[in-house]
């Protein structure tokens, strides 16, 4: 398998995992589901982080597309090459860092964070359309 894409794979597992924090906060703070949970769908209680827990998660999730049809694209047309496989990586790490940073509710960071993020895929996509 090739760097560019064990990384699509890595990024699909760390994305796949990130209900982790928010599960275990959920039952932290509330004790394990009831029958009536899964019925009502109202949201119980829960402290700041397992909040941001939920959002990062979700955040993780709407990302993953955009960036998982760009490394299939760059594969499907013949462009997979070193370029590929740099933004591949730094989006993984980029990922990895803003889920510790949203987590964490360090300010400001994960915003520089996020906006990283979005540079690999504009760097995948200026690759695959542009240069």
């Amino acid at each position: 398998m090739t760097t560019d894409l064990t990384y699509l794979a890595l990024t699909a597992l760390l994305t796949g995992s990130l209900w982790i924090p928010y599960v275990v906060c959920q039952v932290m703070t509330n004790g394990p589901l009831e029958p009536k949970n899964y019925t009502d769908p109202a949201q119980r209680p829960m402290p700041l982080w397992g909040q941001r827990a939920n959002r990062m998660h979700v955040n993780a999730v709407e990302s993953f597309a955009p960036f998982a049809a760009l490394v299939l694209v760059a594969h499907a047309a013949g462009r997979a090459d070193a370029a590929v496989t740099f933004w591949a990586m730094s989006f993984f790490w980029v990922r990895l860092v803003h889920a510790i940073v949203y987590l964490l509710g360090i300010a400001y960071v994960r915003t520089v964070i996020f906006v990283l993020g979005y540079v690999c895929l504009l760097g995948l996509f200026w690759h695959l359309f542009i240069a």
